[in-house]
């Protein structure tokens, strides 16, 4: 008998059939089925699902044989995984020296013929072996070789299947933690920014009350906008608060309003420098729509063609049009542009160009991530095109 040699990349190779978390874990319907169909297309009573481990072999699946795992030094499959390439085929083990006084020929469970189809993962590595195996010398034919080598195929992919479901959960359990994190960052700021919101909304009522009389046409003015903002403000920071919640939110809170007065409201809540321009439709046109999502999407879009606009007179232009399945928007803008190559990238989070805008600040790359994805959110898209130092042109639309 001679001892299965140790592969030249067994390192890598453990480490490729541990990611799979498979060893030692319950029988299942779809590996029983694997063997159960070999043993009958190759007519032996024992088939394997076998994995060679650090010092023994390990049945997945076992047809006809009792045992889950021998010792490594015994195992065919052992043998047969330092050929990846090639179907192991032993006719008769009392005639091959590998396996001459082996206790599973001389002893239970009398391994005389076997036919191991190494199992190949994607990245190369056998990890071990779908084989069939009888009591007595014999052949398999052609077909019945092909069958075996598909069967393992499907092993394989059963493996392949369990660890892409095996990584889904483990990156859906790290997005709850982050969501659990991002929800109670969210209840966290919504309290520190309502408060001082709160005591500027009182303060302007208090103002109101008391010197409306002693204030002029304007200065009362002033006073009714802070107030309409903070009230504004504090209703947007709740519809927020429930979208960090659930985006669901944004698909069932719909309402019907007016884009004009929506974009009114939207340009009253950004810095506006004197040298801009912001022509909007003229049109009154109602909409159905998330009004916390499109305000926040039109928020981020006129702050960045604000920020990144060099020219000593800035423009932007609204566009809205619609087709029977889409509203669509355009926000064009007379700035510093966008180069081809970044019309993807931009959206994506923690990007930036690494411009600093008129006011000598650099982005944080967390805008435009944020608009793709409430638009998405609302079953849209968004694009970008641009030619530098010209213009630029974001097209989103919102689902109907």
């Amino acid at each position: 008998m001679i001892k299965p040699p140790i592969p030249e990349n067994e390192n890598e190779r453990l480490a490729a059939l541990y990611a799979y978390n498979i060893l030692d874990t319950l029988p299942e319907k779809g590996f029983d089925e694997i063997t159960l169909i070999a043993s009958e297309i190759c007519q032996t009573p024992i088939s394997l699902v076998s994995l060679i481990d650090n010092d023994r072999q390990w049945f997945k699946s076992h047809k006809g044989l009792e045992v889950t795992e021998t010792i490594k030094d015994y195992a065919f499959c052992a043998h047969a995984i330092l050929e990846p390439e090639a179907v192991m085929i032993v006719r008769d083990a009392n005639d091959d020296e590998r396996f001459v006084g082996n206790p599973l020929v001389i002893g239970d469970p009398k391994v005389i013929f076997y036919t191991g189809v190494p199992l190949i993962n994607p990245e190369g590595y056998a990890l071990g072996t779908l084989c069939v195996i009888d009591h007595k010398a014999r052949e398999l034919n052609d077909q019945q070789i092909m069958a075996l080598k598909a069967l393992a195929s499907q092993v394989v992919a059963q493996l392949e299947l369990k660890r892409k479901i095996v990584e889904l959960d483990a990156t859906r359990r790290e997005l709850e933690q982050s969501n659990q994190y991002l929800e109670r960052f969210a209840v966290m700021a919504a309290h520190d920014i309502r408060n001082p919101l709160t005591s500027i909304l009182l303060t302007s009522q208090i103002l109101k009350d008391r010197f409306k009389n002693k204030l002029d046409e304007k200065g009362n003015k002033f006073l009714d906008i802070i107030t309409t903002s903070s009230h504004k403000l504090i209703g947007m920071l709740e519809k927020m608060l429930d979208y960090s919640k659930s985006n669901k939110i944004l698909l069932q809170n719909k309402e019907e309003a007016d884009i004009v007065l929506l974009l009114n409201d939207v340009v009253r809540l950004i810095n506006v420098p004197d040298a801009f321009t912001i022509q909007l439709p003229e049109a009154p046109v109602k909409i159905v729509t998330s009004v916390v999502a499109f305000e926040q999407i039109m928020i981020n879009l006129l702050n960045n063609a604000i920020r990144y606009n060099n020219k000593a007179w800035g423009h932007i232009k609204i566009s809205y049009t619609e087709d029977a399945e889409f509203y669509c928007f355009d926000i064009t803008d007379n700035g510093i542009g966008i180069a081809p190559e970044y019309f993807e990238k931009v959206f994506e989070s923690m990007f930036t160009l690494g411009h600093k805008d008129r006011f000598d600040k650099k982005g944080t790359g967390v805008g435009l991530c944020t608009v793709k994805s409430l638009v998405e959110a609302l079953d849209g898209t968004i694009t970008v095109s641009s030619v530098l130092d010209e213009f630029t042109t974001f097209t989103f639309k919102l689902k109907k």
